[in-house]
């Protein structure tokens, strides 16, 4: 089974923490839409003999399209593809894009998955962040989808400036009070070249520390695993029947396509990412080209990336798989390397698999990079 990831790349405001590919413009709506149906076209070839079982629409705000809009995309999926009975469709939505009637509007069309971008419940976060929405608006997309939907996500943020545990803790009781089987979360991360790195170049705004997020993390784990949620991987807790189909297929290491401009697509072989500028991506899908540079991945690549993955799940990595994927002296390295943080309760290894104890869940991704392997090939 494989997906479709299907980039919106239009938002109302730029978000002060956010470096992913959108425009505030929507004049050439019309024209990426076009694009984005045409792409799925020239791209069919590449699922030959597959089966899509999830769609995900991501980006950007692809609230902001149309309904109509969003169902040619679909027709366009299922023109030129061979999709599964009934598969996981998502589509991000911002709560100020959520009135009644877009809610019941996406509930009659094919759309079967919310992930609503919440952020935060009070706020003094969403002005500091630039949302679009309130605090009043959070809730009350919340009553209504709840109203139309049973599979809905929403996006919690951490690690705020000033955010104390109780008011993480007053987020997520929120969160809880709505029902949701589903929560991604993810710590307020500073990139570079946003609004909100400048704030704290300049002093306006300090960071969490680290301590300070580990905190909000292990109280979120805590809290979600005693409301009958799964830790199924670092940033996303779900309901036994609600994980993401679409994000576990990521990082299980499924075949997925990237439609749109900066999407990434993988084939278990090689890496693609489309051009990140909407005008030269519309332009060259009109020519008939796909705008995509492509990295061919070397077993070394293929392992550090499982390592990754799965390290961040409750998979965990199979040192089986490793051994017969990429041979004994990669299983090798992988114990090598695995045994001080084993020796610190950090991680630990069950029925050949290794994975992350609750201590070591948190610090997941550095774990990973002390197992890379950068010396074979």
């Amino acid at each position: 089974m494989s997906g479709i990831y299907i980039h919106i790349p239009f938002c109302k405001q730029a978000c002060h923490y956010c470096d992913f590919h959108f425009s505030t413009s929507m004049g050439k709506k019309e024209a990426m839409v076009n694009a984005l149906c045409k792409e799925l076209e020239l791209r069919r070839a590449e699922f030959e003999g597959e089966t899509v079982a999830t769609i995900y629409f991501g980006g950007g705000t692809p609230s902001v399209l149309q309904t109509d809009e969003i169902g040619q995309i679909l027709n366009a999926v299922r023109a030129n593809y061979t999709v599964v009975d009934t598969p996981e469709i998502t589509l991000e939505a911002n709560p100020d894009d959520l009135s009644e009637e877009k809610i019941v509007q996406l509930a009659t069309s094919s759309i079967n998955r919310l992930s609503i971008g919440i952020q935060s419940f009070f706020e003094e976060d969403l002005k500091l962040m630039n949302r679009a929405h309130n605090a009043a608006e959070a809730e009350k997309s919340l009553q209504l989808a709840r109203q139309h939907f049973d599979n809905i996500s929403i996006d919690l943020i951490y690690g705020m400036p000033n955010m104390s545990l109780a008011r993480w803790k007053e987020n997520i009781d929120k969160a809880l009070g709505y029902g949701i089987p589903h929560i991604s979360s993810y710590a307020l991360t500073v990139e570079p070249k946003t609004a909100l790195a400048k704030f704290v170049e300049k002093g306006l705004v300090s960071p969490a520390s680290d301590e300070e997020a580990q905190e909000h993390f292990n109280l979120l784990n805590e809290t979600l695993l005693g409301a009958g949620f799964d830790c199924y991987e670092i940033s996303n807790f779900g309901k036994p029947g609600y994980y993401s189909k679409n994000n576990s297929a990521y990082w299980q290491q499924k075949k997925y396509i990237g439609i749109g401009p900066s999407a990434h697509s993988f084939d278990g072989v090689r890496r693609g990412w489309n051009i990140n500028n909407n005008p030269k991506y519309i332009k060259s899908i009109e020519q008939d080209i796909v705008p995509m540079e492509v990295e061919v991945l070397s077993a070394t690549d293929k392992y550090n990336e499982y390592i990754m993955t799965g390290l961040r799940t409750i998979w965990g990595v199979s040192l089986s798989r490793i051994a017969t994927e990429f041979g004994p002296k990669f299983k090798e390295y992988a114990i090598l390397q695995a045994e001080k943080f084993i020796e610190e309760h950090l991680l630990f290894v069950d029925d050949e698999t290794l994975r992350t104890t609750k201590k070591g869940m948190f610090l997941a991704d550095g774990i990973a990079a002390d197992l890379f392997m950068v010396n074979l090939k």
